[in-house]
């Protein structure tokens, strides 16, 4: 075959490969080499579109082919490490793509390339330094920027992500990601007001994504500005825009009307793994009715870990929906035939609501994510407990008809045993430590004035508190010494995985609690350990988180109706070493003994609850 004709093939096996015509591509670059074996790019481009079109493992042995006929072409390098990662062989992908950037240090899409393979390692050290040099050399492109960020809040380096993200937002004000983005760091960073302004502009831009709108309805909840009906307005205007797609309203269920007979439950959620939500799940779904509850979860992670095989082993039934679309999973829901569908996120992320819009089951309820209403008229009921929810008093707050437990809303178990309670750490000190190691998007001015006061109180008492790196901490520093607390009496600590976590309260004496949002799992942990929560009540039900946790081990005494009370509790328990050690000593079996660790029982109470809402739909048809 002539040069003209090998030219004259490649040149339409291009336009094909360009077109995505993958297999009459591949079939003119094999004609290629058939007649010129030794033809490199031919060779490196047939092993570039098997890579397109999945041939995965012929992609690698065409293009290290190619490699071999011409070694120093940075394109091959990086494809075959594009190929590599899609293999899963990281090491040599890594390998690969750094070879790519040797021969052109200002290869970008080599240095992309290697970003994504080692994040895909969760090596986000070394993934942050190569997303740092596509910055520099396109320091234009606010999607460099924005990976970059999207690294930096993975490695919880999230003040420094924040800061990419308005770089992203600046350079291209019509994303709509880049706003949410900044909006979900700033959040973090319990910068309240600018969080829900991002929000509000990524809305703007992207009305159709009901992620964004999920992300402002669940920020007001810890803005100090938002009371009960307030949070339920913004939570309307997602139902307003997500929760009535067409045809929902009319949707008829053919399960069997017998009110007495076992009911198939369904529980979604993206968490059904090592996350916070497995110490009140696992309890729940070990001691279900197997005889007349019939369970089914359906789990959206791509995550198989630890908790959730344990999981999976309560469950009847287990269907990963991770990746489905919202109709295709209701459709599963409804050809299950679940009789009562329990969403276990409300607005956080990753949530479901237009799943239950499409109103699967016929009945549907609302438990778990947090204390607060989703707003979707598709989701009747949701559960609370008694002191959460006084009967009467903010029943007008939520979409949702207040269902409430027996006890409580939460069922712990901490999922460990270890470690161990410790020794009262003011015995060795000869201080009190005080602590808050809440989320951080909890922490506001009204509340750190209400620390202040309390150390303030106590001179010569320390607090531990969980903050962001960077500007929150200073932000914290700062207004502490407005209120004459020094720095050298603040210390700070860092998300820590939970083993290193659970020892930190070890050092810590008394918890104080945040207000407009009190601690929920955080204080439960901070109890097993031995750590006394002293809680403000709230107007919302997120505030009295610690009134219903606290009722439910019978210490009322440490929960403040007012700031000056907040005090005068948490300085008078500071004053008592005697008293604090032995309540430390006895906070754990306390907790086994209480509603808020007996499983069987809070099962029964959610079962009755079932039981009761399925009647009523039996009746009402």
């Amino acid at each position: 075959m002539d040069e003209s004709l090998i030219a004259q093939q490649m040149d339409q096996a291009l336009d094909h490969h360009r077109a995505g015509r993958f297999a009459a591509a591949q079939k003119l670059y094999r004609q290629v080499i058939e007649a010129d074996p030794e033809n490199p790019d031919a060779t490196h481009l047939l092993g570039f579109a098997l890579l397109q079109s999945g041939a995965i493992a012929q992609a690698i042995e065409m293009i290290s082919r190619a490699i071999a006929l011409c070694p120093d072409v940075e394109a091959y390098h990086a494809n075959l490490g594009a190929a590599l990662m899609a293999a899963g062989r990281l090491d040599e992908a890594i390998a690969a793509h750094r070879r790519a950037i040797e021969l052109n240090p200002e290869f970008v899409q080599a240095w992309h390339n290697l970003v994504d393979t080692l994040h895909q390692q969760k090596n986000f050290t070394d993934a942050i330094a190569a997303a740092r040099r596509v910055v520099e050399l396109t320091p234009a492109a606010h999607d460099a920027h924005l990976r970059l960020g999207d690294l930096l809040s993975l490695d919880l380096q999230v003040d420094q992500a924040a800061r990419q993200y308005k770089i992203a937002a600046d350079l291209n004000p019509n994303s709509a990601r880049a706003h949410n983005r900044l909006g979900t760091t700033l959040l973090a960073l319990a910068e309240l007001p600018q969080a829900i302004a991002e929000f509000d502009r990524a809305m703007a831009l992207a009305p159709a994504d009901p992620a964004i709108h999920s992300n402002k309805v669940f920020a007001v909840h810890f803005h100090p500005d938002f009371d009960g009906p307030a949070i339920l307005r913004e939570a309307r205007k997602f139902d307003e825009k997500f929760g009535h797609p067409a045809g929902s309203d009319a949707v008829r269920h053919e399960n069997d009307r017998d009110p007495d007979r076992p009911l198939r439950i369904g529980y979604l959620s993206p968490n059904f793994r090592a996350h916070c939500q497995s110490f009140f799940t696992v309890p729940l779904l070990e001691h279900h009715d197997k005889k007349n509850f019939q369970i089914f979860c359906y789990s959206d992670s791509a995550k198989i870990e630890d908790a959730t095989n344990r999981l999976q082993s309560h469950a009847d039934e287990w269907r990963n929906v991770f990746g489905m679309s919202h109709d295709k999973i209701a459709e599963r829901i409804t050809a299950d035939r679940i009789d009562v569908l329990v969403d276990l996120t409300l607005h956080l992320s990753n949530n479901r609501l237009p799943v239950l819009a499409l109103r699967p089951a016929p009945v549907q309820v609302s438990w778990l994510g947090y204390t607060g209403t989703t707003g979707l008229a598709a989701i009747p009921y949701r559960l609370t407990d008694p002191y959460l929810d006084p009967p009467g008093l903010n029943d007008s707050h939520y979409s949702e008809t207040c269902i409430r437990l027996p006890d409580t809303f939460w069922c712990y178990d901490p999922l460990t045993a270890e470690p161990a309670v410790s020794p009262l750490p003011a015995q060795t000190n000869g201080f009190i430590t005080f602590g808050s190691l809440n989320n951080f998007i909890k922490v506001n001015a009204s509340t750190l004035d209400l620390w202040s006061r309390v150390l303030s109180a106590r001179p010569t008492a320390k607090m531990i508190l969980l903050a962001p790196v960077g500007r929150p901490r200073q932000r914290v520093l700062d207004h502490f010494a407005q209120n004459g607390v020094a720095p050298d009496r603040i210390e700070f600590v860092d998300f820590q995985p939970r083993p290193l976590y659970l020892q930190t309260y070890r050092r810590i004496d008394i918890a104080l609690d945040a207000l407009p949002a009190n601690g929920h799992t955080t204080s439960l942990d901070s109890y097993w350990m031995g750590v006394p929560v002293v809680t403000r009540i709230g107007r919302t039900a997120v505030g009295r988180a610690g009134w219903s946790q606290l009722t439910n081990l019978q210490l009322t005494h440490l929960a403040a109706e007012t700031d000056d009370q907040f005090v005068r509790i948490a300085a008078d328990l500071a004053a008592d070493l005697a008293q604090l050690g032995r309540l430390r000593q006895s906070l754990r079996q306390r907790m086994a003994d209480s509603p808020l660790m007996d499983g069987p029982k809070f099962a029964r109470g959610v079962e009755a609850a079932y039981r009761q809402l399925w009647r009523q739909w039996t009746q009402a048809q």
